[in-house]
């Protein structure tokens, strides 16, 4: 009887985070400068997907389906695996403060695809992502490596993050300045801030299932996430392979950072702030806490978007501002409520 409450209770909890995420996704299609009716949003979609012949101006249809949409998917995806990444961070490495932002993850992400675009190693559509995700590996084995030498703690991992962020953001930087054209030069360090202006519908086939696929496997370890709060001793203790898991992990947290700043930049305070906002709201326990997380983050995510693009009239603001300007005054006044309980 109780397995089939909770299994009720686990289908009722999906459908009303599916309820939500589609409701913003709709907002996210129909705000914008230009002003669209909401129906507008649902007739385009059924005449995309399934032919229904409704009549709608075609500037319209064209601004919904092939701008606000895309974007409005994209963000909700970016968002969703930053948020993820930056929970099984902070619970991996028992750090608050651990994100892939913070822990150079994005700035390796960053300098990997800036080099790969402007280098022109590789070749094909993954060429960014390729060298985003060996940007984002190699980034978080340097720090890895930089907080071993330093000495146990919770601040020797930060420590060197902030270390590993200052060196491959100058990297970056270098690569720009000694290689890349002057218009090259500009759209990078926009695109370096957070920009969805130039998302379509090919980056959200690398998006959605980057962070399905990132959200299944840290699903698959929410029970190995929940022993790791005890520490690593503990969670062997229990039976968990944790350098198996360790690995497999910072891995699906790689996979996702890099994919996400291959396509939007590096976007900080999403893996930050968000897993500290889901944990006040649903507890600590990783099976409801990641996919919490991953709402959150989406939601987040698409009204960044909505708010980067109607701030300034005429004037798309990069999405990395806005997180900021959110992320860092909600950060602080979690940590101040914190500090308040304790």
């Amino acid at each position: 009887m109780n397995r089939a409450v909770t299994s009720i209770g686990r289908t009722g909890a999906a459908f009303a985070a599916l309820v939500v995420l589609l409701t913003v996704l709709w907002f996210g299609a129909a705000i914008g400068e230009t002003a669209i009716p909401f129906s507008a949003v649902a007739q385009t979609v059924a005449n995309r997907l399934w032919d229904a012949g409704y009549p709608l101006d075609p500037l319209d249809e064209g601004i919904i389906w092939s701008y606000r949409l895309s974007r409005a998917v994209v963000a909700a995806s970016c968002g969703a695996a930053l948020a993820l990444s930056g929970a099984v961070l902070q619970s991996l490495l028992r750090n608050p403060l651990a994100d892939p932002y913070i822990l150079g993850i994005s700035a390796g992400a960053s300098t990997g695809a800036v080099s790969f675009a402007i280098l022109g190693f590789g070749a094909g559509m993954l060429t960014m992502p390729l060298g985003a995700f060996f940007g984002a590996l190699i980034a978080f084995m340097l720090v890895s490596l930089l907080a071993v030498k330093a000495g146990r703690g919770t601040a020797a991992i930060i420590l060197a993050g902030v270390a590993g962020s200052q060196l491959f953001n100058a990297l970056t930087s270098f690569i720009v300045t000694k290689a890349a054209t002057a218009e090259q030069a500009r759209g990078i360090m926009f695109w370096l801030l957070g920009n969805l202006s130039g998302v379509r519908w090919p980056d959200a086939w690398l998006a959605v299932p980057a962070a399905l696929a990132g959200l299944v496997i840290c699903l698959l370890h929410a029970r190995a996430l929940d022993a790791f709060t005890f520490g690593s001793a503990s969670a062997a203790s229990l039976g968990v392979s944790v350098r198996r898991t360790y690995l497999l992990l910072v891995g699906a947290a790689a996979i996702m950072t890099a994919a996400m700043v291959s396509i939007v930049g590096s976007i900080g305070f999403v893996g930050l702030v968000i897993p500290h906002a889901a944990r006040m709201l649903v507890g600590v326990r990783h099976g409801v806490l990641l996919p919490a997380s991953a709402l959150i983050g989406a939601v987040f995510m698409i009204v960044a978007d909505i708010l980067s693009r109607t701030l300034i009239p005429g004037q798309v603001l990069p999405i990395g501002v806005i997180t900021a300007l959110v992320g860092a005054p909600a950060f602080a006044l979690i940590l101040s409520q914190k500090r308040a309980r304790a």
